[in-house]
């Protein structure tokens, strides 16, 4: 018997009572599917999932699509994304760091995915953790004056001047980074188009103007959003167990990894990404 659960006070549904590898009914689906979408992230704990069935089970969410580190890809399954520290005849099987700011996936380009979905098959006893964050509920307990303030304006998402800050332990942007990472406008406040809730969508690290403001205020504003936007009380911890499947709704979470010892421990994870589904 499915039963849902709630992680914390306002983040999160942990789903009990299923196998994923194995059919799920409209019904319970339905019940799943709704509870991502109205509490931003689903737990699902004690999985074992092949590259093909993590595939088939995202596509109950949506059309999987790769967009990122495709040389990460598994070559049996390209929309599956390793992300880990394991080597291989001295080489990297997946991407060892990745996303430890503040982010939403693709939020630099135009149509961003609707969600990720993610599967630890090996994770180290400490660190490795990945926090959460609501965007409906930092949204909904802004300051009315800040609301009247965002409401209706956008953000550039510019990964050439957050990259400095964002990971100063790496290289500046190529010549061909520099033509491709164009910056992207996005909306402050995104409406949720499956239920139409306003989520901020301006956390982060990568947000560093607000169109046609003057700089003198617009940095300020983005500084305070950002800040929070992940006050404790929005966010959720994470700690990983081999078998652990996290499903976070990109239109209204933000996350973010921690660090843990990349000599010391190994980690493995499997990420699939995928747009909207079609109803």
């Amino acid at each position: 018997m499915v039963k849902l659960t709630p992680i914390t006070e306002r983040i999160g549904t942990e789903v009990h009572g299923i196998d994923v590898t194995q059919p799920i009914s409209a019904h319970d689906f339905d019940r799943i599917y709704q509870a991502w979408i109205d509490t931003t992230i689903l737990l699902i704990r004690g999985q074992s999932m092949t590259h093909a069935q993590q595939v088939a089970f995202t596509r109950k969410f949506g059309e999987v699509v790769s967009y990122t580190r495709q040389r990460f890809s598994e070559d049996e399954a390209p929309e599956v994304l390793i992300l880990s520290n394991i080597q291989v005849d001295g080489k990297p099987i997946g991407s060892p760091v990745s996303g430890r700011v503040w982010h939403t996936d693709g939020h630099y380009l135009a149509d961003p995915p609707a969600g990720s979905m993610l599967h630890a098959i090996e994770t180290p006893p400490v660190g490795g953790d990945t926090l959460f964050a609501n965007m409906f509920a930092a949204y909904e307990e802004l300051p009315e004056a800040t609301k009247r303030r965002i409401e209706n304006r956008q953000v550039i998402i510019s990964r050439i001047q957050s990259r400095p800050y964002n990971y100063p332990d790496r290289p500046p942007p190529t010549e061909q980074e520099r033509a491709e990472w164009v910056d992207m406008p996005q909306p402050m406040v995104l409406t949720h188009p499956e239920n139409g809730r306003k989520a901020l969508y301006v956390g982060g690290n990568v947000p560093w103007r607000v169109v046609g403001m003057d700089e003198s205020e617009s940095a300020p504003l983005v500084t305070f959003v950002q800040e929070f936007s992940v006050m404790r009380r929005f966010t959720y911890r994470h700690k990983w167990r081999p078998g652990d499947i996290i499903i976070w709704d990109n239109r209204s979470a933000m996350h973010r990894a921690t660090v843990y010892d990349l000599t010391a421990h190994r980690r493995r994870m499997h990420r699939t990404t995928f747009v909207q589904r079609s109803n």
